[in-house]
This record gives C-alpha cells, sequence and structure tokens, in this order.
C-alpha cells in the first residue's frame, strides 16, 4: 500500500509517526516522574512542562519536515520527473541540476546522466538518418506521384477503415462546409453507400484471385453524386497466414455529369427513332403503291410524309446542335479579369477602353468571350471615340454594356461583324458561334440614351465571394492501421489503438454559466500515436455578443473579424462530426467542454466522448507540487510556442497536441498502457481539476 503513496506522502508519514513517538514518550517520561514523587502538588507543573515541550517537539519536527520537504522530497520528484522527461521523450534541454542542490552529487550524477543520454540520442539519430535518407527519398517520391494520380485512390482495412487517401479523393468524397471531410481510422461509410461496397467486397473474397478487381456504380452520402469504382484486394502475405481478412485499394471517378450527357443522348437516339420509325414506314408502304399503280393520291401523301421526315430530321438535328453547345467548354470567370482582357486587346490594336465591372463570377468560355468583345470593341473605334466597357450584375446572370461617343451601331452592321470568322483557333467560329453556344445574344441601343450602346446578358452569373482554402494534395497514409486490432471496451484500448482530438477554444471570458461564449475553436487529429496535421478543424466563432476588449488583448480576435463567421449552433455539429468516435484531449478540459455542454440541446447533439486533461497527466507525471500550465509544460519538454501562436485557439492546439504525444510516451514508460489504466491515476488528483468521465 505504501509503495502506491508519492514520496512527499509518504515522507509527511514518516514525521509524523516521529512526532507521534516523541509526544507518546514525553508523556510516558511525565507519568513516570509524577508516579515516582508521589506529590499531588507538582501535577500542575508537569502538565505544564510537558505542554510547552510538546509544543517544541511538534515545532521542531514540523520545522525539520519542512525543510526536509522543500529541500529533499520536492527536488526528488522534480528530478524524477525531469529524467523521466528525458527518457521516455525527445526533450533535449539540460537537466537543471540546481533544485536538487542540497543532495550532494545526485542532481549532478543525473545531469550527466541526461546529457550522456541526449549526446547517444543524437549519434543514434544520426547513424539512423544516413541509412533511411535513400528510403525518404523514394517516399517523396511516391507521394509526389500519388497526390497527382487523375482519379481518388482510397486504401481501407478490412473494417473497411480509411489508412490512405489523396487529394483527389479528398475532392471527390469531402464536403467542408458540412463538416464532412474524410479522415484517417474512419469507416469509409460515412461518405459512400454501403451496399456496392460490402457487395463487391464479398465477391471478390469468394473469388479467390488475388488479380480479380470489381468495377462499381456507387453514390456519395452527402450530394448523392455518381462514382465509377474499382476494387482490388491488398496482397498480404501475413494476413493470409493469420486468417485475417485482405484490405482492399478503391479508385474513384466522379461520373455525374457523364451520366448525366448519357442519358440526356439516349433519350434524343430513342426519340429519333421513334419520329422516323412511323413517316419511314408509311414512305416504305406509299412507294410500294407507287410501284403498282401511279395515282395523284398517292403522290400527294408522298410528298406530305416526305415533309414530315425532313421537318424532323432538321428539328431533331437542331436539338442535338444544341446539346453539343450546351455541353461546350464553360469556366468560372472573374468579371473584372475579362474586362482587363478586353482592354488588352484593345490597347494592343492602338485603341483606348474605360472599363467598370462588378466583383461577379461569370459562368462562360472567358477566352471566347473576350476575344469577341475586344475584336468588336476594336472596330467600334475605327469610328468612335471614349470606348466604355461595364459589367454589371442583372437578375440571376450579368449584362455586359460596350458604350462609346459617336454614331449609334446599326443591326446590319453588327449582323456582319459577327458572322466573321474569328481565327482563334477553329476557321468556323464566328461571332454569331460563340453567342449560341453561351445561349445569348448582341444587340445595339441608342435611342433615348446619352451614349449609344451595345448589349450582350449572360444567363447566370453569382458574386465573389472568399475563396475557400484548396483541397490538400498531400498523400495522407497509415498502413499500420491496416493491422489493428480493435476492442469494444475503451478501458481495454492500448493508448496507441485510440483516436484522439485535440482541440482548444477562445471565448469572450472566463465565464460560461454568465453569458460568456466561445469565439474560436480548433481542433487537430492524432491517429496511431501520429498528429495529422491534414486534418484540422479551425473556425471563428460568431459569439452573438459583445467581445470585451479585455478578451481582446489576450487572443487578438475583435467583433469585426466574427461579424460574418458562423454561430456556435452552426459550428457545433460540424466540430461534434469531426470528433465523432475520437477521445477529446484539452487543457483544463472542463472550461472548454462547459462551453460546449451548455449548448448541446440547442445544437441537437452530445458531447459524450471519453475526455483527457493534460493538467491530469501532468500531476501523474510530475507530481502536484509542479506548476501544470501550458507554458510551463511545454517550457518542461521543450516545445517551443510562438507569440503570434499563444491564446490562439489553432496554436495552442498544436502545442498541447506535441504535449499530450509526449506525455502519452512517459505514461506508457510507467507502466501505463490502457485508458482505463491513465483514467484510474489521473483520478487520484482531482483535487487539482474534475474528471469528466463521469
Amino acid at each position: 500500500m505504501l509503495r502506491s503513496l508519492s514520496l512527499r506522502l509518504r515522507v509527511f508519514l514518516f514525521f509524523a509517526a516521529l512526532a507521534v513517538g516523541n509526544l507518546g514518550a514525553l508523556l510516558a517520561g511525565l507519568f513516570y516522574g509524577y508516579r515516582r514523587l508521589d506529590d499531588p502538588s507538582v501535577l500542575n507543573a508537569l502538565i505544564i512542562g510537558g505542554v510547552v515541550a510538546g509544543c517544541l517537539i511538534l515545532g521542531l519536527i514540523s520545522w525539520v519536515w519542512l525543510l526536509f520537504d522543500e529541500n529533499v522530497a520536492k527536488p526528488i520528484e522534480r528530478l524524477a520527473g525531469g529524467l523521466r522527461a528525458r527518457t521516455d521523450t525527445d526533450v533535449v534541454t539540460e537537466l537543471d541540476s540546481q533544485p536538487a542542490q542540497y543532495l550532494g552529487d545526485l542532481g549532478t550524477a543525473a545531469a550527466d546522466v541526461t546529457r550522456r543520454l541526449t549526446e547517444t540520442r543524437s549519434a543514434l539519430a544520426e547513424a539512423v538518418a544516413r541509412e533511411t535518407t535513400r528510403l525518404s527519398t523514394e517516399k517523396e517520391r511516391l507521394e509526389s506521384l500519388l497526390a497527382d494520380v487523375p482519379v481518388g485512390v482510397l486504401l481501407c482495412s478490412p473494417d473497411h477503415q480509411l489508412v490512405f487517401y489523396n487529394g483527389q479523393a479528398l475532392g471527390l468524397l469531402g464536403h467542408p462546409e458540412a463538416g464532412q471531410t474524410p479522415g484517417l481510422d474512419r469507416t469509409l461509410f460515412d461518405y459512400l453507400n454501403t451496399s456496392p461496397i460490402l457487395h463487391a467486397y464479398n465477391r471478390l473474397l469468394e473469388t479467390d484471385d488475388p488479380d480479380a478487381a470489381s468495377d462499381i456504380l456507387c453514390a456519395t452520402r452527402g450530394d448523392g453524386r455518381m462514382l465509377s469504382a474499382r476494387m482490388r484486394l491488398l496482397a498480404d502475405a501475413s494476413a493470409s497466414s493469420t486468417g485475417m481478412r485482405p484490405g482492399y485499394v478503391l479508385t474513384l471517378r466522379d461520373i455525374t455529369a457523364d451520366l448525366g450527357r448519357q442519358v440526356s443522348l439516349d433519350a434524343l437516339v430513342t426519340r429519333f427513332f421513334e419520329e422516323l420509325q412511323g413517316p419511314a414506314t408509311t414512305l416504305q408502304t406509299l412507294t410500294e403503291v407507287l410501284c403498282d399503280q401511279a395515282s395523284d393520291h398517292a403522290l400527294c401523301a408522298l410528298k406530305h410524309e416526305v415533309h414530315t421526315l425532313t421537318t424532323t430530321l432538321r428539328d431533331l438535328s437542331q436539338q442535338h446542335e444544341r446539346h453539343i453547345e450546351h455541353h461546350g467548354p464553360q469556366w468560372l470567370t472573374r468579371a473584372r479579369d475579362m474586362a482587363a482582357s478586353v482592354q488588352a486587346h484593345v490597347s494592343n490594336a492602338g485603341f483606348g477602353l474605360r472599363k467598370e465591372a462588378d466583383d461577379l463570377i461569370l459562368h462562360c468560355n472567358g477566352f471566347e468571350l473576350a476575344t469577341l468583345l475586344g475584336l468588336l470593341a476594336q472596330k467600334l473605334a475605327v469610328e468612335r471615340t471614349d470606348l466604355g466597357l461595364h459589367i454589371h450584375e442583372e437578375g440571376a446572370g450579368a449584362l455586359i454594356l460596350l458604350d462609346w461617343d459617336g454614331p449609334p451601331l446599326r443591326i446590319d452592321q453588327l449582323d456582319g461583324w459577327l458572322a466573321e470568322p474569328m481565327n482563334i483557333g477553329s476557321g468556323d467560329l464566328t461571332g454569331h458561334r460563340i453567342l449560341a453556344r453561351h445561349a445569348t445574344q448582341a444587340w445595339p441601343e441608342a435611342h433615348g440614351l446619352q451614349r449609344p450602346r451595345l448589349c450582350l446578358p449572360l444567363a447566370h452569373a453569382h458574386h465573389a465571394q472568399k475563396r475557400p482554402a484548396p483541397i490538400p494534395r498531400a498523400v495522407v497514409y497509415d498502413f499500420e492501421l491496416l493491422s489493428k486490432a480493435r476492442t469494444a471496451e475503451i478501458v481495454n484500448c492500448a493508448l496507441e489503438d485510440l483516436v484522439y482530438v485535440v482541440f482548444d477554444t477562445e471565448t469572450t471570458g472566463l465565464m460560461p454559466t454568465k453569458g460568456d461564449e466561445i469565439v474560436q475553436i480548433a481542433a487537430v487529429r492524432i491517429v496511431n500515436g501520429r498528429r495529422i496535421d491534414t486534418e484540422i478543424f479551425d473556425t471563428l466563432v460568431n459569439p452573438g455578443r459583445p467581445i470585451p476588449h479585455s478578451s481582446t488583448q489576450i487572443h487578438g480576435i475583435t467583433e469585426s473579424m466574427v461579424a460574418d463567421a458562423p454561430t456556435l449552433l452552426d459550428v457545433g455539429p460540424r466540430f461534434h462530426r469531426f470528433t465523432k468516435g475520437a477521445v477529446l484531449v484539452a487543457h483544463n478540459a472542463p472550461f472548454d467542454m462547459a462551453f460546449l455542454r451548455r449548448h448541446e440541446a440547442a445544437m441537437g447533439c452530445s458531447f459524450d466522448n471519453p475526455v483527457l486533461d493534460t493538467v491530469l497527466l501532468s500531476a501523474v507525471l510530475f507530481g502536484q507540487s509542479e506548476s501544470h500550465s501550458l507554458d510551463a509544460l511545454t517550457h518542461r519538454l521543450g516545445i517551443t510556442i510562438t507569440e503570434e501562436a499563444r491564446h490562439t485557439a489553432i496554436g495552442d492546439t498544436l502545442a498541447t497536441a506535441d504535449v499530450f504525444l509526449m506525455l502519452m510516451a512517459a505514461l506508457k514508460a510507467r507502466g501505463l498502457t490502457t485508458f482505463g489504466q491513465v483514467l484510474a491515476e489521473v483520478r487520484k488528483h482531482s483535487r487539482l481539476l474534475r474528471d469528466l468521465n463521469g
């Protein structure tokens, strides 16, 4: 039992026992002396003397205990914590032996040991680095190749958990606006419908052919896009020998647009045959009759059917042309970029052009349309002056205007210009053709206007918005997940087998029960003992209340920064999806969790994840007498937080994640290898902070 107590508590119990023994000896001596004197008059003197002597004994022992605790017990705990930190983690800072100045040569010897350990580690790291340089280079080349593969590539475990995905797969499966992004060790069925995947996997298992592949059609859960997929089992000799099912590779391609075009084309061809079948049959019959006997009636009927056939063919031909034009190259073009391009065309021809454009995104072939507008402007500038180009929003689309000083433009003159070849890569591409490809027309206006103008409307446009963060093209993988065993009881799970979400919040104040709210929340996932830098949650939050100046001075977030940010009712469910199936980790977790849990009912989700607190983990490793602030922990473990990152949600989150990984290594070195064992140790320090695992 005594071995489970801390050193300081055992020292305290030793001095407490010494005090009790001394008081007992004093009482026994006084009682013996009183009995030998056999004089009742000295009883009061003996009692007074005993009380004074007892107080002196207690004071002396307490003073010696305090000196011993401050100069021996605490330094030993600090020395042990420092040794553990340098033994079990990658801390390279020199051990401070100053607190152990009263322990003789122990502090100096410990500093020498840690210094030699650091030197040995450095030498070993250099040797390993030299031997692995070639493998690292090959790994980087492989990642570069896989990142640019033009299809989405997934590698899944036998339990259908994601072990690898590339940037294209992230674009096919991810929905950042809904908080739905792929993540390592998450189930594939969160993103794709289940049935096709399971059927293909079971079918490949039954074939018992390592080279077999299965082509399937599946749909995404988020927006119902159709994906063409090919599944192939992994050839894993170790899995076969142990009887485990193999993992598989899944390649994905978005065919939603292809299917739409194919359906439309099939319908067009079907109608083509249906429309031609009747007239063709009638024409054949009439031809046979005409061959047998010529008559005016038959000739009239033949003429009518031929006319019907011709009309139908012309109608279908026009539909086919519109079908092709509708699926021509259409891009999202910024209106200001198009205006600048037209201005460049006109300037190169020696003319001037004023431009004005709203901040719009146009759905058009920007190259073709800019070239057409540039040529029209050049022709206008021959007889007209002070040309101006204006692109404004109009309804759901945009209106492009060319105006000038001078004579108005005749419609026949414009028609002639539009009929001329454009000479931009296709000999038959004219202005009329470009306008038809964009389903629009151009016309001149002059009546009632101060300046004549040329109008060209576009059907589709929208206001430019902040560009979303680009989809990372990095390859994300952890092949050890293929063979990782999974247990249902979290208390029996090894620490490295759990998925963690380390998070931090910035708030308007320190009192959630009195109306303070979150203004920023950030998180990062840790999978298989590794921080996944591409799987990060980071967003500002509109608190719905003023941000005090005192809080802004700490985290730097102002009211204008969160004015357009989503509220916690929008952010909370997204964050809840990000934390699905993970253990939450935070520094001073009760504070951050209080802000989330008070809005659970309104958000429609419950944050019932297991929780670990780095404050309590630090107390387990370094003792309660040490400081457990984030700054103290990072300094103790040799982790650097820049001034710019400190007191930002993402900066503190990344620092806490690094601290947690080091603490987890130290916990395992002390024999605390499962979540249940760590939880039992944490609860011994509940007087420091409340444990949230009920």
